[in-house]
């Protein structure tokens, strides 16, 4: 008599099957989020050089000056930090929304069936997981930033790089600086981001699809007669629009993370908050401060390249996660060889 493989649900379809289901949101989450992330990771490249250059510059310019000066892996330096982390970070932040949707779904809380309470919902559910999430994904956002300005920073050292350094070596030079607490350098300003941005993102997500024809529970129905978008096409729509329109407005918080963040890593002088601010907005003479406006339009300058970011990555996500789930969803299950 032959004995039961230990990883037999490996060989066993049905049982293969029910495990994807029972996991859907991970592996729809992290299938989705490599592909999206790889897509978007040279414009985030681009985004973090434009927020933290002193001059202006045109994004075509820059990406130029990137390739000149670091070849075409300067698009991708430091890739496989989110490639590796941000991938199970959103599966974790999905899976924190699901859930948390579900629960409130089974105590019937905000179970209307209208725009506010979906949306409600949807943002709860985001500001819960962001907030979770931001304290395992707050050191690896820092060393991704790290990566990409490597340039910028040692230039402000007045250090000239001949090849800079590796991920690890990154890490460790954090390290000895800082100590382990050096990996949360601005932890607060990635806290409250990641908190609204997330709860914004999944709000504005759950209320244009809602918009777009998918009711409380989930199902979609047919597009609005105004609006007669292909099916298939709903995700990469509501993606992209919620996620440009939330980074819209969380971003001047972003531009001042990363300033903080850089002058951090570069060892110069800490400057609070409201000080960051209020340089990025006047200018760094206070006789002789810039028109608002002006400072506005710094404190903006990259949104348009975070924009395309937004659209690529957000609608590859959603459209990749949507389809996954389809998949998933049509596979058998025990029920259906019972």
């Amino acid at each position: 008599m032959s004995e039961k493989r230990p990883f037999n649900y490996l060989f066993d379809s049905v049982a293969f099957n029910e495990s994807l289901k029972s996991n859907k949101a991970v592996v729809c989450a992290l299938s989705a989020s490599y592909i999206s992330t790889f897509a978007g990771y040279p414009l985030d490249s681009i985004k973090s050089r434009l927020q933290t250059t002193r001059q202006r510059v045109s994004i075509p310019r820059l990406a130029l000056t990137v390739y000149q000066e670091e070849g075409l892996v300067g698009f991708y330096r430091g890739i496989w930090i989110p490639l590796m982390t941000i991938s199970f970070v959103r599966a974790a932040s999905f899976t924190i929304y699901s859930r948390t949707k579900e629960y409130f779904r089974e105590r019937h809380w905000l179970a209307r069936d209208r725009i506010f309470d979906v949306s409600a919902v949807g943002g709860i559910s985001g500001a819960l997981s962001g907030s979770l999430i931001s304290f395992g994904s707050a050191p690896f956002e820092l060393v991704k930033v790290r990566r990409q300005l490597e340039y910028s920073i040692a230039a402000s050292k007045g250090i000239r790089l001949a090849k800079a350094p590796s991920t690890l070596e990154a890490v460790g030079e954090i390290f000895r600086s800082s100590g382990l607490l050096g990996l949360y350098t601005g932890f607060k300003l990635h806290f409250v981001r990641d908190t609204m941005g997330t709860a914004l993102y999944f709000f504005e997500y759950d209320g244009f699809r809602y918009i777009m024809g998918r009711d409380y529970i989930g199902e979609q129905g047919a597009t609005p007669a105004w609006l007669p978008v292909p099916a298939s096409l709903v995700p990469f729509v509501c993606g992209s629009l919620a996620g440009v329109t939330s980074w819209a407005l969380i971003y001047p918080l972003d531009v001042v993370k990363t300033k903080v963040q850089q002058r951090a890593l570069a060892g110069e002088r800490q400057r609070t908050v409201i000080e960051t601010f209020y340089r990025l907005i006047r200018g760094p003479d206070p006789n002789s401060p810039k028109p608002i406006l002006r400072g506005i339009a710094r404190l903006y300058q990259g949104l348009g390249v975070s924009a395309l970011r937004s659209i690529t990555t957000h609608g590859l996500l959603w459209t990749f996660f949507d389809l996954t789930a389809s998949y998933i969803d049509d596979l058998p299950g025990r029920t259906d060889h019972e």
